[in-house]
């Protein structure tokens, strides 16, 4: 038989077959779609520090040493650990505040380049080093050259500021003034580097560290090491325990992990791959139940036409590839539009990693299209060849003589036993449907319960992540904030340190605050930013000036701090600082160091959770209030945020901002992903009913012709085939909830793992009873809404029609 043939059967199938065609297309579109984003978000979301940490050999740990009790000596036995596979330093480091003088800029002052005015500078962390290089933390010049005696400096290119800018005014010549110590020497900006760790803040020569001293501090050192096993922040505090045992006793001062600058670094898109990964599964195991019961299908109702076909030539093999190419054919299509999807997806997430490191920009690798494309057509294939080889080795005579219906007394014992039931004979009929083909009823449940599965996870997603909007923002404890601008009523004083602060805030916002009807809660706040032994750069601590347990952080372990030195960090701050709840941190504050023990950690992503909650009286000094930048206000049950607001307002006068606190600090970009992929996956279960359902009626046209014949109407045919489908998308609900609840319970605490942080329990609890009632008819709704269209069109044929088809 001419080979052309068999390419002409297989055109004629998929314009026979369109929805079958349609529902392959979509599933595949789906899988690829999902998959292609969710595992190029996962490989490529941390690239860009990868690839620069390896090149330039990144330190895994940062320690900073205390100097007066650790010798030289001991710091190198340290490196010849076992543990240790490479090691640096020790490089003498200094935190200085540093001043921008106008005097090196206005020589070459442009109108891009203006002369600015003396300006302070955030607190920095300098270290002695000799040069660049090195066998850990290997620096690269982005321009200038290394400082190569006295009065020279070399700037990080990303840690000067938090957001990775350089001051205005600040380049290659710029003077820097180091205020605090002995005359106030000053340094010349020669270069600016990039470390992949972020070890420093800036460099000069080994020498320099002496002057650049404040008197009375403490001399530190730094040591950077890698690690033989450093890829989890379990291993990089077993590495920490080991160099710190083999120092003298509080040697080692505070550490720095590379997996804090990494997920610094992140753009912030890690937490959906999880999410993506996870539909993208459901999608895969959706395209193989789907494409086995539209196949398997396709032969049962083709039987006519495969005896046909083998009656003019075609071989076993020739059947067998027609209905192996009606299900990959449409795969392959779908696969690609799927490549496309993910592909432009994952870009748009991706753009910002690109910029990190300053690298190009990142792409979806081919091998991951490949393998993805492969893998969803390969299930296609696979899912349709056995009942393709089926079809294709029954010989001419059986196919043609066999009997659409199903086999005698296959499903008569169902429908003997609900007809004794007092319900209407078409809803009998129908709730016994599928007991006469139990293996396309049970894919059918496979599929629905996909589907249903998906949307318990969606609704559980949603609860969650709407749980974390309001635990980040606060909404529903401080709704509403009053912003104390800079050199208010108060006025700005200036300590000799050059930390701010400001004098007793009069009583205005508090007796405003008590005049107001509505008030329930309120305290003030007070917003600084001060070192942490181990951390370069500085942290934002909160200090609140009164009881702020009412303000609503969500605690995931151990409590509230409940007196001046206690503390509350996010988990961020806890892998940086390689520090467990109970343990004590320094800060530098104001030029003081201040013990502070961690008493408990809450969910919070300020600055990637680097950052401290904590009574304001653990940073001021006695005579010295903090600066309040900030009131926090809790309403009674029933009061108007906006009418409170708007009184207040009027109350205050214009000197204060009073606004309802409506931040969103979530993942709006899930929200969108969730409610369309979701979608996506309750529609293709729908399309697979309806394929079912489809298939069903055509091979029961004949007894819906008699049917109808002896008296059935319209309406009576619709419920008795939406009923033949009622019962299993029942079933698939109720596998569906409790099967979503365990996916949510996975799920969420690994896109939460996968953001750097723990989660409270009570953002795992968010399915209420009458939720969970709702779930259960998921299944129901999907397979109710893929049997409609089919039963529509039963409804109105003709009878004369049906008892004619064959």
């Amino acid at each position: 038989m001419r080979p052309g043939l068999g390419l002409s059967a297989l055109r004629a199938g998929l314009t026979r077959h369109r929805i079958q065609t349609i529902v392959i297309a979509l599933v595949a579109l789906v899988s690829t779609g999902a998959s292609v984003a969710g595992l190029a978000l996962a490989i490529d979301s941390g690239a860009p520090f990868d690839h620069a940490f390896s090149s330039a050999h990144g330190a895994d740990v940062a320690a900073v040493i205390d100097s007066a009790r650790a010798t030289q000596a001991e710091l190198t036995a340290s490196t010849r650990l076992a543990a240790v596979t490479a090691a640096t330093g020790p490089f003498a480091e200094v935190t200085t505040t540093p001043r921008l003088d106008a005097h090196g800029g206005c020589a070459r002052a442009t109108p891009a380049s203006p002369c600015l005015a003396p300006q302070s500078m955030p607190p920095m962390t300098l270290a002695g080093r000799a040069s660049p290089g090195g066998p850990v933390d290997d620096l690269t010049l982005r321009s200038g050259h290394w400082a190569t005696r006295p009065g020279q400096i070399v700037l990080s290119s990303a840690d000067v500021y938090p957001d990775g800018s350089l001051p205005q005014g600040v380049g290659l010549g710029t003077q820097l003034t180091v205020t605090g110590a002995p005359g106030m020497p000053r340094l010349v900006v020669v270069g600016v580097a990039a470390s992949a760790t972020n070890s420093a803040d800036g460099w000069v020569t080994p020498a320099e560290i002496g002057r650049l001293r404040r008197p009375g501090t403490p001399p530190s050192a730094q040591m950077l090491y890698r690690f033989a096993s450093a890829g989890t922040a379990m291993a990089i505090r077993a590495d920490v325990a080991t160099v710190a045992a083999a120092l003298p006793a509080g040697a080692v001062t505070g550490t720095q992990s590379y997996l804090t600058v990494r997920a610094q670094e992140s753009p912030g898109i890690t937490p959906i791959a999880p999410f993506l990964i996870a539909i993208g599964l459901i999608g895969v195991v959706m395209s193989a139940l789907v494409v086995i019961n539209v196949v398997s299908g396709a032969v049962v109702t083709g039987y006519r036409r495969i005896g046909i076909l083998k009656s003019i030539g075609f071989t076993p093999g020739q059947v067998a590839a027609a209905y192996t190419g009606q299900a990959v054919a449409p795969a392959v299509a779908g696969a690609l539009a799927g490549l496309a999807l993910g592909n432009l997806l994952a870009a748009a997430l991706l753009a910002r990693a690109a910029s990190a490191y300053q690298v190009s920009m990142l792409s979806t690798p081919a091998w991951l299209d490949v393998a993805v494309a492969a893998t969803i057509c390969g299930l296609a294939g696979s899912a349709a060849l056995l009942p393709a080889i089926r079809a294709g080795r029954l010989s001419a005579i059986e196919a043609i003589t066999a009997g659409r219906a199903p086999r005698s007394g296959r499903g008569f014992a169902p429908h003997r036993q609900l007809a004794r039931l007092r319900l209407p004979r078409p809803v009998t009929m129908g709730l016994a449907a599928p007991f006469a083909r139990p293996a396309r009823t049970a894919l059918t449940l496979a599929a629905v319960l996909a589907g249903a599965t998906a949307v318990t996870l969606t609704a559980g997603l949603a609860g969650s992540l709407g749980r974390v909007v309001a635990g980040l923002s606060l909404t529903s404890t401080e709704q509403i904030q009053i912003q104390v601008p800079p050199g208010g009523p108060a006025g700005v004083v200036v300590t000799g340190h050059g930390h701010h602060h400001r004098r007793a805030q009069p009583l205005t916002v508090p007796a405003a605050l008590h005049a107001q009807p509505g008030t329930l809660h309120y305290v003030a706040e007070a917003d600084e930013q001060a070192r942490v032994a181990g951390l370069t750069g500085q942290i934002p601590v909160t200090g609140f000036q009164g009881n702020a347990a009412w303000t609503g952080y969500p605690m995931i372990s151990g409590h509230w701090y409940a007196a001046p030195g206690q503390a509350d960090v996010p988990a961020g701050f806890l892998a940086a600082t390689g520090t467990t709840i109970g343990d004590t941190v320094t800060l530098t504050f104001g030029g003081r160091q201040i013990p502070v023990r961690i008493v408990g950690e809450v969910f919070d992503s300020d600055n990637a959770g680097l950052a401290m909650i904590t009574d304001g009286r653990t940073l001021a000094r006695p005579g010295h209030p903090l600066a309040v930048t900030q009131y926090d206000i809790g309403l009674r049950p029933g009061t108007s945020p906006g009418a409170y607001a708007q009184a207040l307002s009027s109350r205050l006068g214009p000197t204060y901002y009073v606004s309802v606190n409506n931040t969103n600090r979530g993942l709006p970009i899930v929200d969108g992903l969730i409610a369309t992929l979701t979608l996506l996956l309750a529609a293709v279960a729908g399309l697979g009913v309806l394929n079912t359902v489809l298939l069903n009626t055509r091979e029961r046209v004949h007894d819906l012709g008699v049917l109808k014949a002896v008296g059935m109407t319209p309406r009576q045919t619709i419920a008795m085939i939406v009923c033949s489908v009622t019962g299993t998308g029942l079933a698939a609900g109720a596998i569906a909830v409790p099967a979503g609840i365990v996916l949510q319970r996975h799920l969420v605490p690994a896109m939460a793992a996968a953001a750097g942080t723990g989660l409270p329990a009570s953002f795992l609890d968010v399915y209420r009873g009458w939720e969970l009632a709702a779930l259960a008819l998921a299944g129901t709704v999907i397979a109710v809404a893929g049997a409609l269209p089919p039963a529509g069109w039963a409804a109105h044929s003709r009878t004369a029609t049906a008892l004619r088809t064959e």
